[in-house]
């Protein structure tokens, strides 16, 4: 039995909307048990890292891709190859210090907020995809890559676009063995 051109898309698409769907709910249900959107940031946070630190050896695994060499090589690995592969878009890589080990991922399109069209008043310091930064450090500490990963705009926040930073926590010489 042959598939019908197309087939495979539609299923991909539909998946995606799902999960979208399901992280709304996720989200209203953590707004609705936290009144502070604090502890709601802190809970996406957590839950993003559990799923980094599995979702690593998916990665790994699929990618086929070689060891990183440099913090830049890192971060364009994650918006070329891991943001592609997972949420169907690329965000650009910007280094945004001298010494190298501070890059925002800027996304122009965030399929996670696809269903979303603002935060509500009340909700003024969520941070809705929090999970991402969590899955992003989670991944990066299997790796051994200490990394502080925050949101630094965010289109549901009136900004331009999305903006996620990450700052590797050691500097590039410390990561080397010794021997």
């Amino acid at each position: 039995m042959s598939r019908p051109p197309g087939r495979k898309q539609e299923n991909h698409k539909i998946s995606r909307e799902l999960f979208v769907l399901t992280y709304g709910a996720l989200v209203a249900q953590l707004c609705k048990d936290y009144e502070k959107d604090e502890d709601v940031n802190t809970c996406l946070d957590r839950m993003g890292y559990g799923i980094g630190v599995r979702l690593i050896d998916d990665f790994l695994a699929r990618s086929a891709v070689k060891k990183c060499r440099s913090y830049s090589e890192t971060a364009d690995m994650i918006a070329q190859v891991a943001f592609k592969m997972y949420l169907g878009v690329t965000p650009s890589v910007t280094c945004s210090s001298a010494a190298g080990n501070e890059f925002s991922l800027i996304l122009d399109k965030n399929p996670l907020v696809d269903f979303v069209e603002e935060l509500p008043p009340e909700r003024a310091s969520l941070c809705y995809c929090n999970l991402l930064c969590g899955v992003i450090r989670g991944a990066l500490e299997m790796v051994h890559l200490a990394a502080e990963v925050t949101f630094l705009q965010d289109r549901l926040k009136g900004d331009a676009v999305t903006e996620i930073g990450i700052t590797f926590l050691r500097k590039a010489e410390d990561r080397k063995h010794k021997r």
